[in-house]
């Protein structure tokens, strides 16, 4: 990837892509992105309504942020999939690149953060809490830009 003026316009213009919340688990999961272990990810339906975003599209790229919001990769969506979390399926928890081996790990280290007083804030609802009914965004992407390598 170049850096000339055209190339940066053009990153600036893409959507940003941030993982959890600036801090450890963000470094965790930016470092998955970037070896490769990490092509899944999962939001809540509510937290894109709270904030007003539509939904991601598959084709569309975004640039990820790291915890020190400087821009290291781009990426790509390839699936994005609506689902209770009742229904979110082990092949998906596995390439979130976690280190999770069953949905029910899974579930209850992604619990600990929707209902974390940083979730519940973003949210502007102290009593938020998930249930097999809540709506997952379920997203696959790809990996088009590691700026580690563009240097």
């Amino acid at each position: 990837m170049t850096t000339d003026a055209a190339s940066l316009a053009n990153l600036a213009s893409m959507p940003r892509a941030e993982f959890a919340f600036p801090g450890p688990l963000r470094d965790q999961l930016v470092a998955a992105i970037l070896d490769g272990s990490k092509t899944s990810t999962t939001g809540l339906l509510v937290d894109y309504e709270h904030e007003g975003e539509p939904l991601p599209k598959v084709g569309s790229r975004s640039v990820v942020i790291d915890s020190e919001d400087r821009p290291v990769a781009v990426i790509e969506i390839t699936g994005v999939r609506v689902v209770p979390l009742a229904q979110v399926d082990l092949a998906h928890v596995v390439d979130e690149g976690e280190g999770d081996t069953s949905v029910a790990e899974w579930r209850a280290s992604h619990e600990r953060f929707w209902h974390s007083e940083e979730m519940r804030a973003e949210l502007e609802d102290p009593e938020f809490t998930v249930d097999d009914t809540t709506l997952a965004v379920l997203q696959r992407f790809r990996l088009v830009t590691d700026f580690r390598l563009a240097d």
